[in-house]
């Protein structure tokens, strides 16, 4: 059954809670302390985020929802960004962060004034703070175990890996290795370092193939799955069975490659607009709200052979599956994590 059914469900369980009254937070701020913009599902990210922060802005729910992104990828630069937050006084940090414990001490701070602090995406390992969890380990074990229907006799796989230091990174690397333990028919020959981006997977890529025996399938963190897929083709390799995430070419890729052969393979991915949830569930601590778990487990969104296609024509070229939530569907949110 695909996880994009069980976040369809969340939502339609957020309708419920449609009548939630708006909080009194009306003079409060929330900033977002973002480590990396470099690929099209953290522009989607932002792009998400915008829209629903500025609507709550303009309707008064908060009175800012600023957004700050570092200029590199570096842990001492969103350490010193969310120090100066602390400094300008905002009530709350959403933060998708760049190491999932090299930040704690600034965010220990953060909180020790007052604030509240919630991670998503990338999350910190940090007790005070609120952690929107997607369970990635188990999207890479996943990967694994829908490629050994794909490739039932096992053989060579090849590893793309995301940004370094991040907690997504090491969890899905973890649940790979986890999936080919499992399935000691594969074995991953070589790993590379894709950023999550598609250009920058094909360079990665191209520049491996060359020495690597026959690779039958190529496992990633979603966003790299095309760039893959350029640097096989250009090389002259046979194409492998490539995991894919949920951005629009990849998608497209695929569409083309079934239609032309009937390729199947398995897509998956956090949905950008998480960041969307992580600002109402500081909004609701904010309000008050004191169901909230610090962990809050939402599904990461997956499709499958028949219904990928649907989807499609939904994702905006170079963007990626995605779904903004409200404050309602927080709200629900929070509730089916009580049970």
């Amino acid at each position: 059954m695909s996880r994009h059914v069980s976040m369809l469900a969340l939502c339609a369980a957020g309708a419920l809670f449609a009548g939630s009254a708006h909080a009194d937070t009306s003079k409060m701020k929330i900033a977002f302390s973002n480590n990396y913009a470099g690929n099209s599902w953290r522009q989607a990210m932002l792009k998400s985020y915008d829209i629903v922060t500025q609507q709550a802005v303009k309707d008064h729910v908060v009175a800012a929802a600023d957004v700050f992104t570092t200029a590199d990828k570096e842990v001492p630069t969103q350490a010193a960004q969310i120090q100066n937050l602390i400094l300008q006084g905002y009530n709350a940090i959403v933060i998708n962060a760049a190491s999932p414990d090299a930040l704690n001490g600034a965010i220990k701070q953060a909180c020790d004034a007052g604030i509240v602090v919630v991670s998503f995406d990338g999350i910190v390992t940090e007790p005070c703070a609120y952690r929107v969890v997607v369970d990635f380990k188990d999207m890479g074990k996943q990967e694994v175990e829908h490629m050994a229907k794909f490739q039932p006799k096992g053989g060579n796989l090849l590893e793309i890996r995301g940004l370094a230091g991040t907690s997504i990174d090491d969890a899905i690397h973890a649940g790979i290795e986890e999936g080919v333990k499992a399935h000691p028919d594969f074995k991953i020959v070589s790993s590379v370092t894709g950023d999550w981006d598609q250009t920058t997977a094909q360079k990665a890529v191209a520049t491996v193939l060359p020495s690597l025996p026959p690779i039958v399938g190529v496992v990633d963190q979603g966003g790299d799955g095309y760039g893959a897929a350029q640097a096989f083709a250009a090389a002259g390799k046979p194409r492998p069975t490539i995991i894919e995430g949920n951005r629009q070419d990849e998608l497209d890729w695929w569409k083309e490659q079934k239609e032309k052969d009937g390729y199947v393979t398995w897509p998956a991915s956090i949905a950008p607009g998480v960041s969307t949830l992580a600002f109402w569930v500081a909004q609701q601590v904010l309000d008050g709200n004191k169901n909230i778990p610090h962990d809050l487990l939402v599904p990461y969104l997956a499709f499958d052979q028949n219904d990928f296609e649907a989807e499609l024509p939904k994702i905006p070229k170079g963007g990626v599956a995605s779904h903004e939530y409200t404050q309602a569907d927080a709200v629900a949110a929070i509730k089916a994590n009580m049970k």
